[in-house]
């Protein structure tokens, strides 16, 4: 055998740096995770055991609070409930809960109120004003749409969050956040292709599409609402601590109460309760219960947020409002026996991976930073 020979047998052996590329990918992967690892302990080390409770309590208790809201106000249509003033009107009548929460440290920690100039009323006027508008517009949605739905097409808030918050505040718009915006918008299309799966018997498409409409315009309205409350911090009140954050809280769900109230003197639906009521399923004691309970879990969601814009950051507080779209959809699901199609279940599958790339997005800009 000659050399041409040897060297058309010989067993070609693969160079050492060939192996190397996913030694190396994988050893700079191991130590992303390590950096990440050691990051979330440097960061849990920064603040004490007591702090970590309450953040964790005030997100399960926002979570639970707004999608239990949720629930109510389409059982409160299911049941026999006809008028979008009296459901609207429930959410913000439980403003005194908040309030209450002020008089402790007024009392006790001697904190005075923070002045209140003019230029504040009117901007508390305004978002006061807003809010009544945008609770309106979801009892319209919730009216006509199930509760699955309503609920998925309000994680629309998330992108009208970030767009409202780069124009007007000036946050920051990284690509994450523009491929939220893009997967959840197509979330929020295929549900509008499939219109036809879950409409409630007695709904006209006309209705089911104001419903849609209303939904997607009161998520829009709420991304303006954060957008603006977070403006009010930075231009004048200046300041984030709890009570300052409280007290504008406070004082829009008072005007927002203000202005529903109008609406329903305007609209006679004060003198329509007890009719309502007595027409309602299982009496007048589940209409006021269901009425009672919309009110308090609504507060209680509005201080749960306030909580959480003060241990943490507003960014963590819209992030929170957007996961609470699929546990509603998913509740709505079982206690509402709502339909879910095959593109209702892959909208809630986009919508899920948006909401995991905006928070994947501000987690890696909050550590860049």
């Amino acid at each position: 055998m000659d050399a041409g020979d040897a060297s058309r047998h010989t067993i070609p052996v693969r160079p050492p740096e060939a192996d190397a590329v996913p030694v190396e990918s994988n050893s700079l992967l191991q130590k992303r995770a390590a950096e990440f690892c050691n990051l979330v302990l440097e960061t849990y080390k920064r603040k004490p055991l007591s702090f970590w409770f309450l953040l964790l309590l005030s997100s399960a208790a926002m979570l639970v609070a707004f999608t239990a809201s949720s629930l109510l106000s389409r059982l409160y249509y299911a049941n026999g409930g006809k008028s979008k003033w009296i459901i609207s009107w429930a959410a913000v009548a439980g403003w005194p809960i908040t309030a209450l929460v002020l008089l402790p440290p007024y009392l006790f920690a001697r904190i005075s109120p923070t002045p209140l100039s003019l230029k504040l009323f009117v901007w508390y006027i305004l978002l006061g004003f807003l809010s009544a508008a945008d609770n309106l517009m979801f009892a319209w949605a919730y009216a006509y749409l199930p509760a699955s739905t309503a609920s998925l097409l309000s994680s629309s808030s998330l992108i009208f969050s970030a767009l409202f918050g780069y124009f007007i505040v000036k946050n920051d718009l990284n690509l994450s956040s523009v491929n939220a915006i893009v997967i959840i918008t197509a979330g929020t299309v295929i549900i509008a292709l499939d219109s036809e799966s879950d409409r409630y018997p007695g709904i006209t498409g006309k209705q089911y599409t104001l419903g849609f409409i209303w939904d997607i315009l009161g998520s829009a309205l709420h991304g303006l609402i954060f957008a603006l409350s977070e403006l009010v911090f930075l231009k004048l009140l200046g300041r984030r601590s709890f009570h300052v954050v409280l007290e504008q809280q406070v004082m829009v769900s008072l005007l927002a109460f203000v202005f529903t109230s109008i609406g329903l003197v305007v609209n006679n639906d004060f003198q329509g309760m007890r009719s309502e009521a007595s027409n309602f399923k299982h009496g007048e004691g589940s209409y006021a219960m269901v009425l009672t309970w919309a009110a308090i879990t609504f507060q209680l969601g509005v201080l749960a947020g306030t909580a959480i814009v003060f241990l943490a950051s507003t960014v963590l507080a819209g992030v929170l409002n957007a996961v609470r779209v699929p546990l509603t959809a998913i509740a709505a699901v079982l206690l509402f026996h709502d339909p879910m199609s095959g593109f209702k279940i892959l909208s809630l599958v986009i919508t899920v991976w948006g909401l995991g790339c905006y928070i994947v997005g501000h987690s890696s800009s909050s550590v860049d930073s």
